[in-house]
């Protein structure tokens, strides 16, 4: 299949970004991507290679960093569409600020960037905690419509990026002279299958709970999605002509609490799960703990979350309908972490 339109994929070794520029190769578009280092560029080969793409004519790599002004003009040069995937990394750091400017400033670089090179849309990845971590009221549904208050107790400094990035992006958008289009894309947690051995969303979480160092686990739920639906829903976004000017929530249907993680992971993969404790943490123990534990606090942020968490924009308006839920998205990232050697 061929297309004549060229796609910028920022941030291309990220584990959504390559599964973006495998589902682009694999629909014929010509791929550019941005890449800190060059020195990467074998690396997102492996992982192309991973996924099934064996000719890279129609790909091109190109040093740039959100961070800073170099290349940006060339990457966006002759592309209709940028996915705009890539999102600053950072060492923790007592300064939040450390984290919300670049995360702000990149977004703004590359939406300039776009509108300067007659890019017709940017299609932003943000996430839920831009839009689902103030809405308590689980008499309601959480949709597009809400925003996470960046000044919410136990917000991370990660999701108040997320926030305020996304605000930014639309307030520029907003203001800007000239045909740009944005759409952005609110992922869940992200699990499901990687292409290489590098980071995933999701390998931490289950890392920790493969570890076995709870001696029993907070009774957290989570709304879940796999990272080739989040994918497919950033493409879909790019060309259908009812996305512009629009979020939508990237989730598998329903939900699932970190308990019922551990024992699906202890039934289905007894082997790599001998260390796994499937007791629960009682809510109270949190509560407690959180007054003087900044992670327990956040934890207790997630326990008030609704987690009533609709998709249903996504697949009216796309006809998106996920090919994982909750439980095969996960046990897609551990078969990926046995096979990348993550965990034994």
């Amino acid at each position: 299949m061929e297309n004549s339109e060229i796609v910028l994929v920022t941030g291309g070794t990220g584990a959504v970004a390559i599964h973006c520029i495998l589902q682009l190769l694999q629909k014929g578009y010509s791929v550019k991507t941005t890449l800190r280092s060059i020195n990467k560029k074998n690396e997102v080969i492996e992982m192309l290679k991973t996924g099934g793409i064996t000719s890279f004519d129609n790909l091109k790599f190109i040093k740039a960093d959100l961070t800073k002004d170099d290349n940006w003009t060339e990457a966006v040069k002759g592309c209709t569409y940028v996915l705009q995937v890539a999102s600053p990394t950072h060492l923790a750091s007592k300064d939040e600020n450390e984290m919300i400017r670049p995360a702000v400033d990149g977004v703004l670089r590359v939406l300039k960037a776009a509108r300067n090179a007659g890019v017709k849309r940017v299609v932003m990845t943000s996430s839920f905690g831009a839009l689902g971590f103030s809405n308590k009221d689980r008499s309601t549904e959480t949709t597009e419509a809400d925003w996470t208050d960046p000044n919410e107790k136990g917000l991370s400094p990660y999701e108040k990026s997320k926030v305020l990035a996304e605000r930014a992006a639309w307030d520029f958008i907003k203001k800007s002279e000239g045909n740009l289009e944005l759409t952005v894309i609110n992922p869940v947690a992200i699990f499901g299958p990687v292409l290489g051995p590098g980071k995933s969303p999701s390998f931490g979480l289950l890392k920790l709970i493969l570890s076995g160092s709870w001696k029993a686990v907070p009774n957290i739920p989570l709304n879940v999605v796999d990272i080739r639906d989040v994918a497919d829903l950033h493409i879909r976004a790019m060309t259908n002509p009812d996305a512009n000017g629009q979020r939508f929530i990237a989730s598998a249907d329903g939900e699932i609490s970190m308990p019922q993680i551990a024992a699906l992971l202890k039934n289905k993969m007894p082997g790599a799960a001998k260390k796994v404790n499937t007791k629960t943490l009682p809510n109270w123990v949190l509560f407690i703990t959180a007054l003087f534990n900044p992670q327990a606090k956040q934890a207790v942020l997630f326990l008030k979350i609704n987690r009533n968490v609709s998709n249903a924009k996504a697949k009216r308006i796309f006809g998106w309908i996920p090919i994982a839920n909750n439980e095969e998205a996960i046990l897609a990232s551990m078969e990926s972490m046995l096979k990348f050697g993550i965990i034994k």
